[in-house]
């Protein structure tokens, strides 16, 4: 059985798509070419506002439309969570296909609808036939079964799952598009004004992108916000009915100091990692996107964080 959920929070989510619907509307149809050269290092990504569960925030508009992104187009980001100081970054502004990436938006919301009462971590959530049906990575869940909430919260942040995507959006909004458009209303609030979800899983659809700026934005906003799930995000495994599922995050127990959060992987989206890491009392995240391997990308990702924990040591030193 699931939770129940009464007639007025069903009518705050229509609502609330409704208004995101206005929002997606309100996309320009372009946007501006994005400079292929690195930009000045030392500006700041954009600050996160205090989100507070407000009843239905007004949609907002923005200028700017995501284009249609570069087929495994790279781009890198390193940022002081501290301070949100950019400390490095190459193409950050460039369109790019976020692949599961997406996922921190969905746990987004999920973890919203948690604190507002309308599910909890012991939930059971059902798993539809479309939501079964996604391919991997996923957890296997049959259709017509049910699972917790946090195991479907694990599942997400840790393997990535595809079908706990679907199985959370539809249970959050009725439809994986009605999400979708609730999740692109999210982003631009939090400032994320270069992404456009179409999907809650991140699978192939080219009208899905986002910017390395955007995902870094996302990582604080959800650092922020929700400290309290952080750790699902920094697990090297979990179990699930009998079974050891592995982080797709590889980094994580190999890196000194990597503590998140997400990875992604499309064909057309290249390898993607969204990574946070804590060292002698200083926060970093780093953000590859594009990497043409796995292993390639987190031979980046490490060396970014070596460098810039480095860097850091020696002017304490100085």
């Amino acid at each position: 059985m699931t939770a129940s959920v009464s007639r007025s929070t069903a009518s705050l989510r229509v609502l609330r798509a409704g208004l995101a619907g206005l929002a997606i509307l309100t996309l320009a149809a372009c946007q501006s070419a994005q400079q292929a050269s690195r930009p000045p290092a030392m500006a700041a990504v954009a600050a996160v506002p205090a989100v507070q569960a407000t009843a239905d925030p007004a949609p907002l508009a923005v200028s700017l439309a995501p284009a249609k992104a570069e087929v495994r187009g790279k781009s890198v980001l390193v940022v002081d969570m501290a301070t949100g100081q950019e400390l490095d970054s190459f193409n950050a502004d460039a369109p790019r296909y976020p692949a599961s990436l997406t996922k921190m938006m969905t746990l987004y919301l999920l973890f919203e609808a948690i604190d507002r009462g309308e599910i909890s971590l012991d939930s059971q959530l059902p798993v539809s036939a479309r939501a079964a049906s996604r391919p991997p990575a996923k957890l296997g869940v049959g259709a017509g079964g049910s699972l917790r909430v946090e195991e479907a919260v694990q599942a997400l942040a840790i393997r990535s799952a595809n079908d706990m995507a679907v199985a959370v959006a539809e249970q959050l909004a009725g439809t994986e598009d009605a999400f979708a458009a609730e999740m692109t209303r999210k982003a631009l609030q939090l400032g994320m004004t270069r992404t456009r979800f179409v999907n809650a899983s991140g699978l192939p659809d080219t009208r899905q992108v986002t910017t390395a700026r955007d995902m870094a934005t996302l990582g604080q906003a959800l650092r922020r916000r929700f400290p309290q799930h952080m750790h699902y995000f920094s697990a090297p495994s979990f179990q699930f009915r009998g079974r050891t599922i592995e982080a797709t995050n590889k980094l994580l127990g190999k890196v000194p100091g990597v503590d998140g959060l997400k990875t992604g992987h499309i064909d057309m989206a290249g390898y993607n990692l969204v990574a946070t890491g804590r060292r002698n009392g200083r926060q970093l995240m780093v953000v590859v996107m594009g990497g043409a391997t796995e292993a390639a990308r987190d031979r980046e990702v490490t060396a970014l964080f070596e460098r810039y924990f480095a860097s850091a040591s020696a002017s304490l030193m100085n």
